[in-house]
């Protein structure tokens, strides 16, 4: 697992520098116990409840990148972004309904820190590349948390093979390999002071990753 796609741009440094907290985010043993098959379905499901209230507050955190973002190029890769994220909310539902879940659950206190971080990130006086480190970072540990369930071996629950899929799917890699490369090209001409932001931003991510999923497995 690279995490950088072979490339050496600043993101893939912070991966290698802080390759522990990486592989806690990316490698949890909620993620390992889906891969190995013995994950606890009670987890899943207080995960996929917890999920959907994430995603609505990750939408108006993404749209505001759309009012940030001076390349065409970035505005089209957003505005993908916003768009799949309609059909999630619809993939959330359609497996609540599957599972008997109720999505009108009250958030964790993980989630409802890692919520205010995104609402605190979709400010207007956020940097854009901060921001979008924060999205590529995000995205990455999703994809490739999920797509490790989806390797050779693997005695992931046919269940919840839906899930996996459709976050370590090679588009959704694509995908945040198109954020990793606007997030470098960004950080290359931006200043020092925002670069290091960036660069505890990308911390914050993968601390606010692990703690989702022990919120996950946890039993409270």
């Amino acid at each position: 697992m690279s995490g950088d796609g072979g490339e050496r741009g600043t993101t893939a440094r912070w991966v290698e520098k802080h390759r522990p907290l990486y592989l806690q985010a990316t490698r949890h043993p909620f993620i390992c116990g889906i891969k190995d098959g013995s994950v606890n379905i009670s987890a899943f499901r207080r995960w996929l409840a917890q999920d959907y209230l994430f995603v609505r507050e990750f939408i108006p955190f993404i749209a505001s990148l759309l009012l940030k973002a001076s390349k065409e190029s970035d505005v089209d890769v957003v505005l993908g972004g916003i768009a799949a994220l309609n059909d999630e909310i619809s993939w959330f539902r359609k497996e609540a309904s599957k599972w008997g879940i109720s999505l009108n659950v009250v958030p964790q206190m993980a989630n409802l820190e890692y919520c205010r971080f995104l609402q605190s990130l979709a400010l207007p006086d956020v940097n854009y590349s901060v921001a979008m480190t924060a999205l590529w970072a995000i995205e990455t540990v999703y994809h490739e948390s999920f797509s490790f369930c989806l390797e050779g071996g693997s005695k992931t629950p046919d269940e919840l093979m839906e899930a996996c899929c459709r976050w370590g799917n090679a588009d959704f890699g694509q995908y945040c390999r198109t954020l990793r490369k606007i997030a470098d090209r960004c950080l290359e001409t931006s200043s020092g002071d925002v670069v290091s932001e960036s660069e505890e931003i990308f911390i914050c991510v993968l601390n606010f990753e692990n703690d989702f999923w022990n919120m996950s497995l946890s039993e409270l």
